[in-house]
């Protein structure tokens, strides 16, 4: 993203919310000042004027609680674009292989590296991801917002994630290209290949509308050959954008039994094909809606954002006909450089196995 568009957005939306509300407030008093000017009038009770003098001290509330969004606004766009936050979830599968009792599970989506504009907090970033120590490191996609180009300038950074049994990603919608002019469509097709070879250099096993098995060996003192589970990625699959993702034959070679981790884009594929999918899958990891990086969130209290209008699951953990998804509200920012009250997310999950 060109930086002198996010500056733009940000000026944008930092003159225009503020506005908004001022004349909100002043717009309904004037209706009021309205009926009652015409009520006086034909009561006869109005003496000068026909509307009555606009109240003081509605003109300074609209003032105060239009400072309210406006630092809000400049506090997402300075600090909230990087206030990483981690979140933590243990789910309880009767079925989980006892070999993978505590497997932990780091999520990050929607990285966007062509918004960053701080390294210094980025790696920050990356150190917080790391200092999970978890098991597995799962990116649910959109690595760039346009082209391949943009990850270059990170490559070295986002190299530094480790996690013992693996590095794994899907393509999401921004990844393709689709959204900018390419002079033919080799230049696309370059494009994608360029950044298939980009999530190599990060030590990512990309994966598209295929699996692949996470195997760990027997439990100290049980004879065997160990256990596996099975981890599921198919490409873009979205309602109302490129549906790229075959979840059928991602997972045509797979066992009705086995443990299942799907990681599909966008959380919209869950409610259309996933939890209806013929063979079981345990558990979606999702991400692309990044809680339109603006709303209010009060752990039991309040959860709202824009996004919830398109969007029936858009954030955090849910759970359907014994089928969970986690919509991750990604890691870095899109357009408006900034997030207000939906920070970014590194997710943490923890399987276990439930006690019989």
């Amino acid at each position: 993203m060109n930086p002198n568009f996010g500056t733009m957005v940000s000026l944008m939306i930092l003159s225009l919310v503020p506005k908004l509300i001022i004349l909100t407030f002043l717009f309904g008093e004037d209706v009021l000042r309205f009926f009652t000017g015409s009520f006086q009038s034909f009561s006869g009770s109005r003496q000068g004027d026909f509307l009555p003098d606009r109240r003081k001290f509605i003109s300074q509330t609209a003032l105060v609680l239009s400072a309210i969004p406006f630092m809000g606004i400049l506090h997402g766009v300075l600090i909230g674009k990087y206030r990483y936050r981690v979140m933590k979830h243990t789910l309880e599968f009767d079925d989980l292989p006892e070999e993978f009792d505590g497997f932990r599970i780091t999520q990050i989506s929607d990285i966007h590296s062509g918004s960053f504009d701080d390294k210094k907090k980025l790696e920050y970033g990356i150190d917080l991801i790391n200092q999970q120590k978890s098991d597995i490191i799962l990116f649910t996609g959109d690595l760039v917002n346009n082209h391949a180009g943009e990850m270059e300038p990170w490559v070295e950074t986002f190299k530094k994630l480790h996690a013992p049994m693996g590095k794994y990603s899907i393509l999401g919608n921004h990844d393709y290209g689709d959204y900018m002019y390419w002079p033919s469509q080799e230049a696309k097709a370059e494009n994608l290949k360029r950044l298939f070879e980009v999530q190599e250099e990060l030590g990512f096993k990309l994966l598209r509308n295929e699996n692949v098995k996470i195997e760990k060996p027997a439990l100290s003192g049980v004879e065997g050959a160990g256990a596996s589970i099975d981890l599921i990625g198919v490409e873009n699959w979205g309602k109302g954008f490129a549906q790229y993702g075959d979840l059928a034959k991602a997972a045509s070679n797979l066992s009705a039994e086995s443990f299942k981790i799907l990681m599909s884009h966008d959380p919209s594929h869950f409610d259309e094909e996933v939890k209806k999918f013929a063979q079981h899958i345990h558990l979606t990891l999702s991400g692309h809606t990044h809680g339109m990086q603006f709303g209010i969130e009060i752990p039991g209290l309040i959860k709202w954002s824009p996004s919830s209008l398109r969007y029936p699951k858009w954030a955090g953990l849910y759970e359907e006909m014994g089928r969970y998804l986690h919509v991750n509200r990604g890691f870095g920012f899109l357009a408006f450089p900034g997030r207000v009250g939906i920070w970014p997310e590194i997710t943490v999950l923890e399987l276990r196995r439930k006690s019989s």
